[in-house]
């Protein structure tokens, strides 16, 4: 009897122990998976950025408050890139006149609040027009929020992204940018979604241009090599924006 007893609490020991040992095996690989993301390159964005450029922060979200700026720009961050790589995009849509909103995702990973534009424009009510986008997975869960709310904003910015999100039976104003060299952003896929924006959106295809220049974080694993800069392919996107905003 105290034999069978013994054999049970040592299967049980065992179980508990396989199982305690296979969620620590999980959570460390999460940890380093979460861990190991795009930094934004500092060196690089205080060389593009003007003298005396500024903007506020707060509760992880940066914005930039043009004077008297009647459109305003949420913007979703690529999947595992620090947000404040995009500081510079965002300041120079700025000095184009339009208020920008740059939002920090948990984690670095815009799936995991894909509801983070809640309560952004109404802190703005001066603004006319909203307009919604991101670069890469932030682009398309930008898409994902705007499925739900189209009704409060002007259009969708799409950056080496697409949406999977239904959008073909809005009069959203769309803009697609994504760069020649790109080799992260599976094209095969963003053909295949095409479809799911409204007729006669505005694809724009940056010649020389890569994937990770949207953002200043450096090179991309995957990304094909541009032969344009990453200051020059911030310019041209933010024209692509400013035009499509008018």
């Amino acid at each position: 009897m105290n034999l069978l007893k013994d054999k049970r609490k040592r299967k049980i020991f065992i179980i508990i122990t396989s199982v305690a040992l296979a969620l620590a095996v999980i959570v460390g690989a999460c940890a380093i998976y979460l861990g190991d993301y795009y930094r934004a390159d500092k060196e690089a964005i205080d060389a593009f950025l003007p003298q005396g450029a500024t903007w506020s922060e707060d509760s992880g979200r940066i914005a930039f408050e043009p004077e008297g700026a009647t459109k305003g720009f949420i913007f979703y961050p690529g999947g595992k890139v620090e947000y404040t790589a995009y500081v510079p995009l965002m300041q120079a849509c700025a000095e184009k006149g339009i208020l920008c909103v740059l939002v920090k995702m948990p984690f670095n990973l815009a799936v995991l609040d894909v509801n983070a534009a809640d309560g952004i424009r109404e802190k703005y009510p001066e603004i006319e027009d909203w307009y919604i986008g991101g670069h890469s997975l932030g682009g398309s869960m930008a898409a994902s929020y705007l499925a739900d709310n189209t009704e409060d904003y002007k259009g969708l910015i799409l950056l080496g992204s697409y949406s999977t999100a239904n959008l073909s039976g809005t009069d959203l104003a769309v803009l697609s940018v994504y760069g020649s060299e790109d080799k992260v952003m599976n094209r095969e896929k963003y053909d295949e979604n095409k479809s799911n924006l409204p007729d006669g959106f505005t694809e724009f295809i940056i010649d020389g241009g890569c994937h990770a220049y949207f953002g200043m974080y450096g090179a991309q694993d995957g990304d094909g090599t541009p032969s344009i800069t990453n200051e020059e392919q911030i310019r041209v996107t933010v024209e692509n924006i400013v035009d499509i905003m008018k």
